[in-house]
């Protein structure tokens, strides 16, 4: 009984030890590379963010006194003599799902080693990423010059909704622009040959933050503007 006793207390205490020894030596964990670990956990956190902002603004729809403007009327475009209402809206969503379908294949290049075809897809998804931007910042100067819509006050009904308003689309937006950002110099290293022996788990790890940035421009649209 004591032999085995004994026994059992040193193959635990080398386990201990090889356990402090792989994470000491800076190895993959769940054979998922650091990078990638660590934007999972700071999506997860984000999706928090996010997730508190859509619910506040929810209570404060639901809570507001006064009626909530009708968004339809509000986020309308006149275009050859027509009113389209959400057209606008309708565009930039466009614009960030076929933004994915272009990081999707940057990704798919990457891995297949082909340094040209991944920039080329890359500089698209930023391309398409900072025409949303630029949309959503004329969506701004429409609501504020047009609708005198301000983060402390509303006209046209109950003052939350410019509150929630720019708080979320302007978060939301600066997620995009730092997108922006990342896929450019993700992109130009690229292009430079920096990965050509670390490989190019970088460019799928800007791959699921921006399919992140996204996946909650989904949820915005659907809670904002179709609610």
């Amino acid at each position: 009984m004591t032999t085995k006793s004994n026994e059992t207390e040193v193959t635990a205490s080398e386990t201990w030890q090889g356990v402090v020894a792989d994470w000491s030596a800076d190895k993959e964990t769940f054979a998922m590379p650091w990078g990638k670990l660590m934007m999972w956990i700071f999506l997860l956190g984000d999706t928090f963010i996010f997730g508190i902002f859509l619910v506040a603004y929810m209570a404060a729809r639901m809570n507001a006194v006064e009626p909530w403007p009708d968004t339809e009327a509000i986020f309308s475009m006149t275009l050859f003599g027509h009113e389209f209402p959400l057209l606008l809206i309708a565009i930039m969503t466009f614009i960030l799902i076929t933004s994915s379908g272009t990081m999707a294949m940057a990704v798919n290049y990457a891995y297949r080693g082909d340094r040209r075809k991944t920039v080329l897809f890359m500089s698209a998804t930023a391309l398409l990423g900072l025409s949303f931007v630029g949309m959503q910042a004329y969506e701004w100067y429409q609501l504020i010059y047009n609708y005198d819509i301000r983060p402390w006050g509303n006209p046209l009904g109950a003052e939350q909704f410019g509150a929630v308003f720019f708080m979320i689309t302007g978060f939301h937006g600066l997620h995009v622009l730092a997108g922006v950002i990342y896929l450019s110099i993700v992109a130009r290293k690229v292009s430079r040959g920096h990965y050509e022996k670390k490989g190019y788990a970088i460019v799928e790890i800007t791959g699921l933050y921006w399919h992140f940035v996204d996946l909650v421009w989904v949820f915005i649209f659907a809670f904002f503007y179709l609610l």
